[in-house]
């Protein structure tokens, strides 16, 4: 396991509320006071709420959360319940008659593993954004990784279980950490140990496959339904950055995705990286998105780390008994 948290970064909250039994659930990222946020969508099956206020041109400077999810597009709803949390409390970007809570996200496709008719909704989203805590440690099997899965060509006889990671990385006074709930269709690896540590898993041989190989010997047996995915991520920096620096930054905390999950990007993935900085330090947006895909790639093993056999499928600590 690789160190740290997303909560490293002052100022940042992190809860999760989740359904053991349909598994699936949600993470909600609070930002209360208003921090300078980014995304960058590279998948190309994305589910997302409120991305285009994030590009540069466009007027709002400050999200107030950011939810990670799984339900695919159902799981947007989760965003209403932050907004009401949010409301409540009198977070809000304020429009005179009352603040209006800027709550970007994101979903990931969980469906084919435990119930797929509960799916992440504004209660659920409600409790998360309430149970959100400043020093939360939370990783596995749990909030938007609670049905996450991997390698998923061969569908779930042969698939992985995942679930969310975090970390953190210093360098000087400067920290960015990370929250990834990990659900692609590629093999997993941990690039610092050169390690493949999830994916396409032949049980009966206890032996990893090859998503690529499978690809390039023409598998025809690809179960679509079973092998829809989305890894998403949020990166957060208590370095001071504009909102075209969150974007560059988000975008390359993609390169952690491209050095642990292979293939990546792929059409039947969502990926997505939100960044969110708080502005306490002054540094170079070259060193943060440095850092975020470092943390980005040691979140992504953590969520195989701490991952636990759930829906079915086998997870990194029963094959590595």
């Amino acid at each position: 396991m690789y160190s740290g948290f997303l909560t490293d970064v002052s100022g940042i909250k992190l809860g999760h509320a989740e359904d053991k039994n349909a598994l699936t659930g949600v993470s909600v990222i609070l930002c209360e006071d208003g921090f300078t946020g980014g995304v960058d969508v590279r998948g190309a099956g994305p589910g997302t709420r409120e991305t285009d206020l994030l590009r540069a041109e466009n007027l709002v400077e400050k999200v107030h959360a950011v939810f990670l999810t799984g339900g695919s597009a159902y799981g947007l709803d989760a965003g209403g319940g932050v907004m009401k949390y949010l409301e409540e409390k009198g977070f809000g970007f304020d429009v005179g008659v009352g603040v209006v809570p800027i709550v970007p996200g994101a979903v990931l496709f969980d469906l084919a593993i435990g119930n797929s008719k509960i799916r992440p909704d504004k209660d659920m989203g409600y409790l998360a954004a309430k149970s959100a805590t400043n020093d939360d440690k939370t990783m596995g099997n749990f909030g938007a990784g609670c049905g996450a899965s991997v390698g998923k060509i061969k569908g779930n006889d042969f698939a992985m279980k995942s679930g969310i990671g975090q970390s953190s990385v210093k360098v000087g006074d400067v920290i960015v950490s990370s929250i990834v709930a990990l659900n692609s269709l590629g093999d997993i690896w941990d690039y610092e140990k050169n390690e493949r540590i999830a994916g396409v898993y032949d049980r009966k041989n206890s032996k990893f496959l090859s998503t690529i190989e499978l690809y390039e010997n023409n598998f025809s047996g690809y179960n679509r339904a079973e092998g829809l995915n989305t890894t998403i991520a949020v990166v957060a920096t208590n370095a001071k950055l504009t909102k075209a620096n969150c974007n560059k930054v988000s975008q390359m905390a993609h390169d952690g995705y491209a050095r642990s999950i292979n293939p990546v990007h792929t059409m039947q993935d969502g990926d997505t990286i939100f960044t969110v900085a708080t502005g306490e330090v002054q540094s170079d947006v070259n060193l943060i998105g440095m850092m975020a895909a470092k943390s980005i790639s040691r979140s992504i093993a953590n969520a195989v780390y701490s991952a636990k056999d759930a829906g079915g499928l086998v997870s990194y600590n029963t094959i590595k008994k």
